[in-house]
C-alpha cells in the first residue's frame, strides 16, 4: 500500500452491496477493508485504523449502533469519520442519536448510487 492510499472499512452484512462498494473504492485508488457485522468491523477498525468507515446499522451479531458506541470509546475511534448507510430515516429516533456522535455522515441506502457514496467518501477523506 502506498502512503497516499486511503483505507476505507466497509461494515455491511449484505455481501453484494459490500463487494460492490469495495470494488468501486479500489477502482478509485483506495484500499477497501471489509467486515460482515459490527463485531468484525470493530475488531478490523481498531486493528487497521482506516481513514473512514462506511457503516450499516442493521446487522447480525453486533449492529452498527453498538459498534459505533464501542468505537467512540477508543481515542482513535472518537475521531474517525463514519458514514452511516441505512434504510432508516434520518428522522428516526435511533438516527438522531447517531448523528449526534460526530463525526458522522448519513446516507439512506434507497437514495444513493455507488458513485454518490464514492463522492461522499472522497469529500470526507479530503477534509
Amino acid at each position: 500500500m502506498a502512503n497516499n492510499e486511503k483505507k476505507v472499512l466497509i461494515v455491511e452484512d449484505h455481501g453484494p452491496i459490500r463487494q460492490a462498494l469495495a470494488e468501486k473504492l479500489v477502482h478509485e485508488g483506495m484500499v477497501a477493508l471489509e467486515a460482515k457485522d459490527g463485531e468484525e468491523g470493530l475488531a478490523t477498525a481498531l486493528k487497521e485504523k482506516p481513514d473512514l468507515i462506511l457503516l450499516d446499522i442493521i446487522m447480525p451479531r453486533m449492529g452498527g449502533m453498538a459498534m459505533l458506541e464501542e468505537l467512540r470509546k477508543d481515542d482513535w475511534g472518537k475521531k474517525v469519520p463514519v458514514i452511516i448507510l441505512s434504510n432508516l430515516s434520518p428522522d428516526d429516533k435511533i438516527m438522531r442519536e447517531v448523528v449526534e456522535t460526530e463525526p458522522v455522515y448519513y446516507l439512506v441506502k434507497a437514495d444513493w448510487k455507488l458513485e454518490d457514496v464514492v463522492a461522499k467518501v472522497k469529500e470526507v477523506i479530503a477534509n
